[in-house]
């Protein structure tokens, strides 16, 4: 059987596991990434001379915020973690 490299989860998924980490309990919560933006000047192939600005966005913090509606990114905690 081949090794896993590679698990992937959903927005509900992350948030309730956050959730259990932080022992939270009641509440609906949300998930919330803080994104950075950069620039840089970018050369598309090597050797080339075809430079071309680009933006950069980052993932600076993923985290939970408090909402009062459940939708795909949030949860309610007494559910997920009673």
């Amino acid at each position: 059987m081949a090794e896993t490299t590679q698990m992937l989860f959903s927005h509900k998924e992350v948030v309730t596991a956050l959730l259990k980490d932080q022992n939270i309990h009641e509440g609906i919560w949300m998930l919330s990434i803080q994104f950075g933006m950069g620039a840089a000047n970018v050369n598309q192939s090597e050797g080339s001379t075809d430079i071309k600005p680009a933006a950069i966005i980052t993932v600076l913090k993923i985290g939970l915020q408090r909402t009062e509606d459940l939708n795909d990114l949030s949860v309610d905690a007494a559910l997920v973690n009673p």
